[in-house]
């Protein structure tokens, strides 16, 4: 899918994750479709101002907004609320396990709309939906590869079909490093992040040639899977061409963009006699490194270069 695409995600989808309350389901429920991660707090709208009136958004009733609301009379209370219900909103959320009035719920049916109710706490609501919104509406798409985590970073190993990929993840898992996913990695673009996982029917699979399918989880045991990692390293295999030369000191930084998001690319060849396994693991450890701000290959240059300094500084004494 591309970066730029609008998604959707159902509100039925939402409810179940996040396992809230339906007080009231309208007729159209499991149509209606949300695609933005805001959510508003109709504070307000509650004073009877519904100018600029986000109704697209899910409305939370939270504690203040609640307070205030059964601080009003009870026509004033019909009155405010019929003016967010008469609104196309896609659901009201209470917080708190809020007694709802009847009246509401009166509103709610006239006007068919749904009403939820969550045990949480305002805040610790509003974070959950925003979450699982952001996670349903993010770009997504999905590869062919083997996803890891090696000693704390997701690598994603891509190539062709042959090359290598399923025998290099056994032998690090072998090795006490998690699987993620194999084959098939599905990917989530999030806050500028690559999140990669396995499809549900195929997690904690793998298939090996000759061997077949292997449930990698009842093998070597839940330490050895991981259900999603961020993918921070993406280290293509390929045969190795004897005419092509390949980087020897690393100190380009390649990149390959996925969902619109930068990630360091090495390319491996692949011959008879590499230990592809531990090639995997230094990368990771380096890429680590990386992250932390050093970065061997400049580190080097910059010894060796510094030493060429000093020694003509010497030759001019």
């Amino acid at each position: 899918m591309n970066a730029n695409e609008e998604r959707s995600v159902k509100l039925h989808s939402i409810v179940e994750s996040l396992g809230l309350e339906i007080v009231h389901q309208s007729s159209d429920y499991y149509d209606i479709s949300l695609s933005s991660a805001d959510v508003n707090r109709p504070g307000l709208q509650l004073t009877g101002y519904l100018v600029e009136f986000p109704y697209k958004r899910l409305q939370i009733i939270g504690s203040v907004e609640y307070t205030y609301l059964t601080s009003l009379d009870s026509k004033l209370q019909y009155e405010r609320f019929r003016g967010i219900l008469s609104y196309k909103i896609p659901a009201c959320i209470f917080s708190y396990n809020a007694d709802i009035h009847p009246d509401i719920l009166d509103l709610a049916d006239y006007y068919d709309k749904t009403v939820l109710r969550s045990p949480a706490k305002t805040t610790k609501l509003i974070s959950d939906l925003s979450d699982e919104l952001e996670y349903q509406l993010s770009p997504r798409s999905n590869v062919h590869g083997e996803l890891l985590e090696v000693f704390g970073i997701g690598v994603l190993i891509m190539g062709k079909s042959s090359v290598g990929k399923s025998e290099t993840a056994l032998d690090l898992i072998n090795r006490g490093h998690r699987l993620v996913a194999d084959d098939m990695v599905d990917i989530v673009a999030t806050d500028n992040k690559l999140m990669g996982s396995a499809p549900d029917n195929i997690r904690h699979y793998m298939e090996i040639r000759g061997l077949g399918i292997v449930n990698v989880r009842r093998l070597y045991g839940t330490g050895s899977v991981k259900k999603v990692t961020q993918i921070e390293l993406v280290i293509e295999l390929e045969q190795w061409k004897e005419d092509y030369e390949y980087d020897r000191l690393g100190l380009d930084e390649n990149y390959i963009k996925m969902l619109d998001v930068k990630i360091p690319h090495l390319v491996v060849p692949v011959r008879a006699g590499r230990n592809l396994a531990m090639i995997v693991e230094v990368a990771c450890m380096n890429q680590r490194e990386k992250n932390f701000g050093y970065n061997a290959a400049r580190a080097m240059t910059n010894n060796i270069f510094h030493k060429e300094l000093v020694d003509e500084s010497d030759d001019l004494v």
